[in-house]
């Protein structure tokens, strides 16, 4: 059953990687399978049922918004703005003066065909401070994202963004419901190597003050839109659903 929420949609960077794709648009509106990635995006968490799209926008701001104007699909949308690219803590907390009660927060670069309805449900029934969905990759790619150190009993002790040398290959995903407490946890950031507020940071300070997080792993399958193959590659995942979905309907 949805859960009515408040969504926020980071959708700010320039998505540089994925040129060419990106020189006459913003990265959110990039198009996979005949539709922008926050699109996508606005599909999903329309399933799950948010109330309000809150979107962090910044490169290219002004294509997001005429793009979508005040509302998607009935919901409403409220944009804010991302002035410098210092990193998603640094985005969610434009969003924070519209946000009043748990919310969710997915990034604006992710396709995703996956089980978000449990990330929802477990930030209301156990009143997590945030749940998020994690996922084992290959080793040689857990770099590339925040990575998750766990105790011997499988909980998330530490979140790591970025690591040289990863702890493990459990990284998160790119879809997060949270309390207001990751505002103040967001304040608290500190750049990292990298010059940016991470908001694997901000998780983190969450865990060593005790706070409760819940980490669930993905059943089904995401795409972290960083580079032209993986549009490609969500492309022909979504479409393959469709051919599926196509055939059951026809038998």
């Amino acid at each position: 059953m949805p859960v009515s929420m408040k969504a926020v949609v980071l959708a700010a960077g320039k998505g540089t990687r994925l040129r060419p794709l990106t020189d006459d648009k913003p990265k959110g509106l990039v198009e996979v399978n005949g539709r922008p990635i926050v699109t996508h995006c606005f599909e999903r968490l329309a399933e799950l049922g948010a109330e309000e799209f809150v979107v962090v926008v910044g490169y290219r701001k002004e294509d997001i918004i005429e793009h979508y104007g005040d509302e998607w699909d009935g919901i409403p949308i409220t944009y804010t703005h991302q002035r410098e690219q210092k990193g998603l803590a640094h985005a969610l907390l434009t969003a924070e003066e519209h946000i009043d009660d748990d919310f969710m927060l997915i990034l604006g670069d992710n396709i995703f065909e996956a089980n978000l309805d449990d990330v929802v449900h477990r930030q209301k029934e156990s009143r997590a401070d945030a749940a998020f969905l994690v996922e084992e990759v290959p080793h040689e790619e857990a770099s590339r994202y925040g990575v998750c150190d766990t105790n011997n009993y499988g909980e998330i002790t530490d979140v790591v963004e970025k690591p040289d040398d990863p702890p493990s290959n459990l990284v998160m995903t790119g879809f997060y419901t949270f309390s207001p407490a990751i505002f103040h946890a967001c304040k608290l950031v500190q750049p990292s190597n990298r010059g940016e507020y991470e908001i694997s940071e901000a998780i983190d300070l969450l865990i060593q003050s005790g706070r409760t997080i819940d980490a669930i792993g993905l059943d089904g399958w995401r795409i972290d839109v960083g580079y032209p193959e993986d549009r490609d590659e969500a492309e022909r995942r979504l479409q393959e659903k469709e051919e599926k979905a196509a055939t059951a309907e026809a038998e």
